[in-house]
């Protein structure tokens, strides 16, 4: 019984889904569930949580890897994103709402656009499965972010901590300095890496839009691009968060050297980890993009974030409290 609790703890990140579907079916504050769980109660809980460091010895690492538990978990996410999605426009139709409750919707959504459509995709996206793949795309385009898919796995992993990596925040850069430099940076990035792929993720997106808006109609078209943005943003904050101010060192003549654990911010607050399915132990996702989310590990020489990923981000909205913290912790690992 224990050993199947273990197995399914990435799947109480589900709650959020739970969340979601009582913003989309409700009214009132009951519409803004999910944004308080995120951002006030997981902060909350992690300042009162101490941060582990526990890795899996190798015996145990092979055993959870092969594990397809953890795999199934990632398969069910696309079936219950589309279904949110649907609840999500369809309960605009059922309803009257007040701006209030609009909001707090479309926040839900795009909190579900973020750790489910874009977060889970780029766990999938690095998989060499063409199946696996396909749903990461499947996943990317609730959020009209397919570019991602391209961009992430063959532009950003390889640039990451140089001045040519749009998703690399530079030394005193605002997060709102920096939403201009990826937003745009990323997105013509890809249309070079590959012009045919981005050519048809385009035009699927354009097609999903323009159903949308012939079966719901302009307005809840507008709130789903609205929450899609949300979500692409909340995921370009965590890029903000992930790198802010490392950078890797020119060897020659634009040959940097490699990536090493010092170049990503990492968070061992538990339910930050859980939530985003490990995303935060972000150091061992560069050093081996390929290793699966329940097996990256802890490594020594990253430099961690004074608390987890939804307090960071969070903290990241107000540039001067930011740079006191995190330039303080970046002179306490001799990066500053």
């Amino acid at each position: 019984m224990i050993k199947l609790i273990h197995q399914l703890k990435y799947a109480t990140t589900f709650v959020l889904f739970y969340l979601g579907f009582i913003s989309f079916t409700s009214s009132g504050i009951y519409c803004w569930i999910p944004f308080l769980f995120t951002f006030f109660f997981v902060p909350g809980v992690e300042l009162f949580l101490s941060p582990s460091t526990k890795n899996f010895s190798e015996i145990e690492e092979q055993l959870e890897k092969s594990n397809k538990i953890y795999d199934y978990i990632l398969y069910i996410v696309p079936l219950v994103q589309f279904y949110a999605l649907w609840t999500f426009l369809s309960g605009f139709q059922e309803q009257s709402l007040t701006q209030f409750e609009i909001a707090g919707r479309i926040i839900a959504m795009g909190l579900l656009c973020s750790i489910f459509g874009i977060n889970v995709a780029h766990e999938l996206g690095h998989r060499s499965n063409k199946g696996e793949q396909f749903l990461a795309k499947c996943l990317l385009l609730t959020s009209l972010y397919m570019h991602f898919f391209i961009e992430h796995n063959k532009g950003h992993h390889h640039k990451v901590g140089t001045p040519s990596d749009p998703s690399t925040a530079k030394l005193n850069q605002s997060v709102y300095a920096f939403y201009k430099q990826t937003f745009v940076g990323t997105y013509l990035h890809a249309w070079k890496i590959d012009f045919k792929e981005m050519l048809v993720f385009q035009l699927i997106q354009i097609a999903f839009v323009c159903s949308i808006y012939v079966w719901f109609g302009p307005q809840i078209t507008v709130y789903f691009l609205l929450s899609a943005l949300l979500g692409s943003t909340i995921l370009e904050t965590v890029n903000y968060i992930e790198h802010y101010g490392l950078s890797r060192e020119l060897v020659r003549d634009k040959v940097y050297e490699r990536v090493k654990p010092q170049h990503s911010w990492n968070s061992n607050h538990v339910l930050g980890r859980l939530l985003l399915f490990e995303l935060s132990r972000h150091s061992d996702h560069h050093y081996l993009a390929s290793r699966k989310y329940q097996v990256l590990r802890h490594m020594e020489d990253a430099p961690q974030m004074p608390t987890g990923y939804p307090g960071m981000i969070l903290l990241s909205l107000i540039p001067p409290l930011w740079f006191r913290v995190m330039h303080k912790q970046m002179r306490k690992y001799d990066l500053l």
